[in-house]
């Protein structure tokens, strides 16, 4: 799939839309650095669709994602709509199993934090891959993408 993406299948601007709202000052910088590790590395084109660059708006709809994307000129390309309720359970287990990791920096022994640092990481592997699936056929991406994509869903999803 991704392997097969031409060059310029690439995001070149991810933005926020005011449906999502802002947070607190943290959270907002937590949604800046992964926005800007998506666009800083990415492989993302709409499936049937040769150009790109690419750029992307995300907004909110009644617990859905909205991925409008548009070319470099900003003409419309396509329009995906992604229920949340797929992500609720993974999201939630990463933040718990992230609770968990920074409690134990401050507490545990070396091999305990890297216990729960593998699973912290096969959590947002699984997200990723869920979020991969989810959006099949509609958007090629490679697993890196996907990685820093779910990233964004869950700082997202993050109230402080």
């Amino acid at each position: 799939m991704a392997e097969q993406l031409p060059d310029k299948a690439r995001l070149i601007d991810v933005v926020l839309d005011e449906s999502i709202g802002r947070s607190t000052p943290d959270i907002e910088h937590e949604r800046a650095v992964a926005i800007f590790d998506l666009i800083e590395e990415n492989s993302f084109g709409p499936v049937g669709h040769d150009g790109g660059p690419f750029k992307l708006k995300l907004s909110l709809a009644e617990s859905r994602l909205v991925f409008a994307i548009s070319d470099e000129a900003d003409r419309p390309v396509v329009t995906h709509i992604l229920s949340l309720t797929p992500f609720r359970r993974i999201v939630k287990d990463y933040f718990l199993i992230c609770e968990s990791y920074y409690e134990a920096i401050r507490t545990a022994t070396p091999s305990q934090i890297e216990a729960i640092d593998m699973g912290r990481r096969g959590v947002h592997n699984d997200g990723s891959q869920t979020l991969m699936d989810r959006l099949a056929g509609k958007i090629d991406m490679d697993f890196d993408t996907a990685r820093r994509l779910f990233t964004l869903v869950c700082v997202l999803h993050w109230r402080g």
